[in-house]
């Protein structure tokens, strides 16, 4: 602490008094953060700012990169992660950063759960962790929400923030800010799902990342040897990926429940027993899947698909860049719980011009109508989230393996291979080829 000589009578009286005044607050300021904590640990903020549980001295600091509204964040929080404080964070050996990583392609409001818990973190660190419990143990609450930001108020209120504060910092738009830029520097470092997490030893450059919901065993592997001051083990060379379920024949195969759609919950035409398959990625909003939609398939479904040759799979890839695809998507989700997603899916193409825009809801239920679609069905289907959820699952399927739309995904033998687009007369002779070997083979 800097002391600083006064010249006599340089201050009056009153200066003096309002001098002590402030250094006591200075002080109480300063006892306060260094003695917050949640849940019987201590806990504060990083130098850069970035929420912290555990001893600020802990000799390993484990980063979780997250998001509010993931289902596998909220299953790590209620499974591994009080694990992690008994054993590890209240012991004093490791110290928990908490990193802000809504991914909004998956979860479009996640980021106000995250700018709601950092404004309520401007009221002290204990405030922020009981927010950052409070959001993943209600995450059923707020997940299905068309706009969680009067639910997450309450939240704040309930754990006694200053809620002219709160407001304060929802509405200038800086914390909102600070979260996008931790997306961007996850991103950066790689981070394209959620939980991610980096492991680190103080006094070392190096760091240990740790992808996905984990039981504790996982997380000991790193933890244990880097306290003990040593190397972390290699983790083990993964066995070969299987195909995932929706690309498996007992996730290819037809809903019993749900006419139209195969069991892994994706809308499907042609023969169900064919033994070449192509699952397409799909957004509506893409330039590429319009054309491929308006020109290539019919071909293909004349050829191929008609005359059951062959099972197509249409699966949602709404990408970031299109900010009506989603909600075109859900659509299409919709209508297919009235038997006409096909219909859906050839009209959203084909008159994209009425309804990529900023009245794109109005404009979609009015697609809906034309179809003859039962509307009160349709729009508790479209305001419920229900047809969301299947968009999302559809995107956590692409993640790791689909990056753009269209994509199609040739599945032959127990075996996928991935192409682009094409003309529909190649498309065609490729997929000809395909059934022939088929042929061959079965000889």
């Amino acid at each position: 602490m800097k002391i600083y000589r006064l010249k006599e009578n340089a201050l009056s009286s009153l200066s003096l008094i309002a001098l002590v005044a402030y250094a006591h607050v200075v002080v109480a300021q300063g006892a306060t953060a260094q003695s917050a904590t949640h849940d019987g640990m201590p806990v504060g903020f990083t130098d850069e700012g970035h929420p912290y549980i555990g001893n600020a001295d802990a000799p390993v600091t484990l980063e979780e990169w997250s998001d509010y509204l993931c289902p596998f964040c909220g299953r790590h929080f209620r499974q591994t992660y009080p694990q992690l404080l008994d054993q590890y964070v209240r012991t004093g050996q490791l110290k928990l950063v908490f990193r802000d990583l809504p991914l909004a392609s998956l979860h479009p409001t996640a980021a106000l759960g995250h700018v709601a818990a950092n404004c309520v973190g401007k009221q002290g660190a204990a405030a922020y962790w009981a927010m950052h419990d409070d959001l993943f143990a209600r995450q059923g609450e707020w997940n299905r929400l068309p706009d969680p930001s009067e639910f997450l108020a309450g939240v704040a209120e309930e754990l006694g923030a200053d809620m002219e504060a709160y407001a304060t910092c929802v509405a200038d738009g800086a914390t909102a800010a600070r979260v996008a830029a931790s997306v961007e520097e996850g991103r950066g470092l790689g981070y394209n799902g959620t939980p991610s997490f980096r492991f680190s030893s103080a006094g070392s450059d190096k760091t240990y990342p740790l992808s996905g919901a984990h039981p504790l065993a996982r997380f000991a592997r790193y933890a244990d040897p880097l306290i003990a001051g040593e190397e972390p083990p290699e983790e083990p060379k993964p066995k070969p990926p299987e195909l995932p379920l929706w690309a498996k024949a007992e996730g290819l195969a037809p809903d019993p429940e749900r006419p139209g759609f195969t069991v892994a919950g994706d809308a499907y035409k042609g023969n169900p027993e064919a033994q070449l398959v192509v699952v397409e990625f799909n957004d509506f909003q893409c330039p590429a899947c319009q054309k491929h939609a308006l020109e290539a398939q019919p071909i293909i479904d004349k050829e191929l698909v008609d005359t059951g040759k062959l099972l197509w799979v249409d699966k949602q890839m709404p990408l970031r860049v299109h900010e009506h695809a989603i909600v075109a998507a859900v659509a299409a989700e919709c209508a297919g719980d009235q038997q006409q997603y096909w219909q859906m899916h050839g009209l959203l193409h084909a008159e994209s011009e009425r309804w990529v825009n900023d009245d794109a809801e109005n404009a979609l239920l009015s697609l809906a109508e034309e179809l003859g679609l039962n509307m009160q069905e349709f729009r508790s289907c479209f305001d419920s989230r229900n047809g969301l959820e299947r968009v999302v699952n559809d995107l956590y399927d692409a993640q790791g393996l689909i990056t753009r739309a269209p994509t199609f995904v040739i599945l032959q033998d127990g075996r996928g291979a991935m192409t682009g687009p094409l003309p529909g007369d190649q498309f065609v002779t490729l997929l000809s080829e395909r059934l022939e070997s088929i042929e061959n083979s079965s000889d």
